[in-house]
């Protein structure tokens, strides 16, 4: 959430930044402003009528003393005709507060200066490239090796949850597990600090770092307990420092954690669902830091690099694109994509997002930290995909299949025992 002074002071700025993102901002931004002054007029109008009701109120015990029993009477009765006036008023202050809070959660954040304008992927920028995409011919697609060697069963999951929800089996089951230990050492021997979170998160959360209201209708809901489960571990490692006041040598907080993602996708049909390509129950390995604003796009640079380490230690053929301003998340500021090539399928997969969200996060979670003068100022936020499975999963069944079965990166070896898949 973009902090309202800002926007009372850059109103003009905001609005031409935001069309990079082909969003008009100008009549909620405007109704910002408007309901923003409404409050405050009232605010202050609140402030003014508590102060003459307290002042009031220390007079009247005076005037008794003084023996002034009309002088007190008529003081209490104006401090009944202020309480009756403070009562309103705090309910127009409460509803003002509330209809600024919901036109606040419609402004998307700022796109840094470095977001392409575009309105599709296919109009983001890409960055970088490397490894080398290998030529195989008559290659079979995942979904299809994964039952020729009893890996993945699909239909085993669609019986006992739907699709979308596949069981890992034997030495697929172990891949997974050797992915995941692998993500989450590499992260370690990285300075990040290991949590298991939970899985399911409160509301406030997803209000937290922008999963609600936005992405509201992916997520999955448990009504009757009012909770959540977790499209990402962004959402439980960012909000550990929810109301949280840092100090300026705590920085940089650096977590990770592996969960499974739980996302409804809905809407998604076709040929790009098929396999591991999208699940609404899936593995994911996240990385999270807070930052020093003055830190927070070296900070970027740096996660960049080490997910490039970790496609590149697998082997994997892989591409980075600068998400354009119409791909570019309502949180993020400027995100980088990795994608890693299929072989079979012959396209591109995403497999990790790496955002930097500066200082829209922290503000609705009150993420904030204290300088060298003992001000409060907003961190910024930034997380990464350090790796997600699925399509990792894919590409490396699909790119190191031979003749003789598939061949395991050399990297996951230690942790998956056997070197082939046969």
């Amino acid at each position: 959430m973009l902090e309202i002074a800002r926007i009372r002071e850059e109103k003009d700025k905001i609005v031409e930044a935001l069309k990079v993102r082909n969003f008009d901002a100008q009549q909620v931004v405007n109704a910002v402003i408007e309901t923003d002054a409404k409050w405050r007029d009232k605010k202050t109008q609140l402030d003014e009528i508590a102060a003459e009701s307290n002042k009031l109120s220390k007079m009247i015990g005076q005037l008794f003393a003084q023996g002034k029993q009309e002088e007190a009477n008529e003081a209490k009765a104006k401090t009944q005709d202020l309480k009756a006036s403070e009562k309103t008023l705090k309910d127009e202050v409460q509803q003002l507060a509330d209809e600024l809070q919901k036109l606040m959660y419609e402004i998307p954040n700022v796109p840094d200066p470095l977001v392409p304008q575009g309105k599709t992927d296919k109009d983001n920028e890409e960055v970088d490239k490397g490894g080398v995409i290998p030529q195989l011919s008559n290659a079979v697609p995942h979904w299809e090796l994964a039952e020729k060697y009893n890996l993945i069963d699909f239909e085993m999951g669609v019986k006992v949850t739907g699709a979308g929800f596949p069981f890992y089996v034997g030495q697929g089951a172990r891949l997974q597990r050797a992915l995941i230990n692998f993500f989450l050492d590499s992260a370690r021997d990285s300075g990040y600090t290991e949590f298991i979170p939970p899985f399911v998160v409160n509301e406030a959360s997803g209000y937290g770092t922008g999963q609600l209201p936005d992405k509201e209708g992916q997520m999955y809901h448990v009504g009757e307990d009012d909770l959540y489960l977790i499209p990402t571990a962004e959402v439980p490692l960012t909000n550990m420092y929810r109301d949280v006041i840092l100090n300026e040598s705590d920085f940089p907080v650096k977590v990770t954690g592996y969960t499974p993602c739980f996302r409804r996708e809905a809407g998604s049909y076709g040929k790009d669902v098929r396999g591991l390509n999208r699940l609404h129950q899936f593995d994911k390995v996240e990385i999270v830091r807070l930052e020093h604003p003055d830190n927070s796009y070296a900070a970027l640079t740096e996660m960049v690099d080490y997910v490039k380490g970790l496609v590149t230690a697998l082997g994997l053929p892989f591409r980075i694109v600068r998400l354009c301003g119409g791909d570019l998340g309502f949180t993020s500021a400027l995100t980088y994509d990795f994608e890693v090539y299929s072989a079979a399928q012959e396209k591109w997969l995403e497999v990790s997002s790496v955002s930097n969200f500066e200082t829209f996060q922290a503000n609705r979670l009150k993420l904030r930290f204290k300088d060298a003068d003992g001000k409060k100022q907003l961190a910024h936020t930034l997380n990464g995909s350090a790796l997600a499975l699925p399509r990792i999963m894919a590409a490396l069944l699909e790119n190191n299949q031979t003749a003789d079965g598939i061949k395991v990166p050399e990297v996951l070896v230690p942790y998956t025992g056997f070197d082939m898949i046969k």
